[in-house]
């Protein structure tokens, strides 16, 4: 089971790979939104933003995330890691529900040329 420090872990490595995304990544990294990440083995949330084609945290909360960010995901710590590090495919994990991803249809088609 991956640990709150493991998830942060992730998600900074997440940031650092979207700020050096070249091409149609690239503008989609670009996106300036508000986003959360719900570990739900955990129930912990990281509440932040994307700017800079970077992800902030900017906060971390016990539980479901309190407000509704514009980008919100919700996982497994290990689903987290694995998607970082490449083991698992985003449309395979999305597509059975292992990772959900909540945003305007405007955004995922957007977010999609990061995938």
């Amino acid at each position: 089971m991956t640990t709150i420090a493991e998830c942060r872990a992730a998600l900074e490595k997440l940031s650092d790979n979207m700020q050096h995304a070249e091409g149609n990544a690239r503008t989609a990294a670009a996106l300036e939104r508000s986003v959360s990440c719900h570990i739900t083995d955990l129930d912990v949330t990281f509440a932040g933003r994307m700017t800079g084609s970077r992800i902030e945290v900017e906060e971390t909360l016990q539980g479901p995330p309190r407000e509704k960010a514009q980008i919100r995901l919700a996982m497994t710590g290990d689903d987290l890691s694995a998607l970082v590090d490449g083991e698992l495919n985003f449309a395979k994990a999305w597509g059975s529900g292992r990772v959900k991803l909540h945003a305007s249809l405007r955004d995922l088609l957007v977010l999609r040329k990061l995938l």
